[in-house]
């Protein structure tokens, strides 16, 4: 996952997601960036102008508890190594070198260990446990461990002063399975009960179905399998499982879990899949620039949200951030399908409503939006 600020003069996040990159605006700040902990095998910094010992190492808490268990911190550019030849605006010797004792001192407080220090770049390592560090801590003035806050929750939250428990799990450097394996190996998270009402039953249930919809997909959207898609989106991706069950296609899917909704909270889940993912208000604008998604899903989406926001606000939305041509996916209960077809049509989108493969007493409805069809006449 790439992100930088929203800037006048330049876009670097959309000139990523136009290579086919994920990415996202977003900047730190007091707020928590909107991925749960232990998301990131690593985290990546370049000339990205961050003052990372202001407010007591409030940025570096954060970036602690984005990484999950000896996950690695890499930095490069000033302060690192700041006898290396740099000209920066209001930068002198002295200020870059009380910068980096700084940072150094407050990596130390987290007890990252440093496994390289080369030029102009360093990487530090999170510790996969803090039971060696428990002895230091008090020594060091270490932030205390937090004991209150749920470290998962991320949209409107303020970043904590505390440093993030390690759980149990991960003791031993942690059972995450290799990539590719990661993605159908069941998720520690619900291996190990840590997530109430979210059994490995239910999980495998929700692979096989996803895989038998994604089937369907294939059927209405030829495009999917002639490389016209890149960058596609799940506005409400539970567990994850229709992106892993889409990487048979050159695409990748940023997997988005609606926040304040449900008390269920898979977005942790579905990082620990080694898939990506973020939170979201869909009554909001998504943090992108216009016309960057190929492909948008929208599973249960509007019924989520029928009450909060208007239907019409919602599609605006995503006509917002979908590309010229693209395509669209809605599955919902039919009466809420034939409610958003209204609203589709006035947006001038092509658009059809056909029945799913689902069984039961109230089967699912899906419109289908092709944008990159002609419409008869034009």
């Amino acid at each position: 996952m790439s992100i930088a600020p929203r800037e006048r003069h330049g876009a670097d996040v959309q000139f990523a997601l136009e290579r086919g990159l994920p990415a996202m605006i977003g900047a730190l700040g007091a707020r928590r960036l909107p991925y749960p902990s232990r998301s990131f095998d690593m985290v990546h910094c370049a000339d990205c102008h961050v003052s990372w010992t202001a407010h007591d190492g409030l940025y570096m808490l954060e970036i602690d508890r984005l990484l999950r268990p000896g996950g690695y911190w890499v930095m490069s550019s000033p302060p690192i190594s700041w006898k290396s030849p740099y000209k920066g605006p209001n930068k002198t010797i002295e200020n870059l070198d009380g910068e980096q004792l700084a940072m150094e001192d407050t990596a130390n407080k987290l007890c990252w260990e440093k496994v390289s220090d080369k030029g102009t770049l360093s990487v530090w390592r999170k510790p996969i446990n803090h039971l060696h560090c428990a002895q230091e801590a008090e020594f060091l003035r270490s932030p205390p461990l937090c004991t209150e806050d749920d470290p998962d929750t991320a949209w409107y939250v303020n970043i904590s002063m505390c440093r993030t428990h390690l759980p149990r799990v991960e003791l031993d450097g942690g059972p995450l399975e290799k990539w590719p394996q990661r993605l159908a190996t069941v998720p520690p998270r619900i291996a190990n009960g840590e997530i109430k009402g979210m059994s490995i039953q239910a999980y495998k249930h929700d692979c096989s179905v996803w895989r038998r919809r994604v089937e369907l997909y294939g059927t209405y959207l030829k495009d999917l399998s002639h490389r016209s898609y890149r960058n596609v989106m799940d506005m409400n991706a539970g567990f994850g499982s229709f992106a892993a069950a889409m990487l048979k296609y050159p695409v990748w899917v940023m997997n988005v879990v609606p926040a304040n909704i449900t008390d269920n909270n898979t977005l942790g889940i579905i990082y620990e899949r080694g898939l990506i993912g973020t939170y979201m208000d869909w009554c909001e604008a998504f943090s992108t620039y216009p016309r960057t998604y190929d492909l948008i899903h929208a599973n249960g989406v509007f019924s989520l949200y029928i009450n909060k926001c208007g239907t019409l606000d919602i599609l605006v939305e995503m006509d917002r951030i979908l590309r010229p041509g693209g395509a669209t996916i809605i599955r919902d209960a039919a009466d809420v399908v034939l409610k958003v077809k209204e609203a589709a049509d006035r947006l001038q989108w092509r658009s059809r409503v056909v029945n799913t493969d689902d069984e039961g007493p109230d089967p699912q409805k899906l419109l289908i939006v092709d944008n990159s069809l002609q419409l008869p006449g034009s």
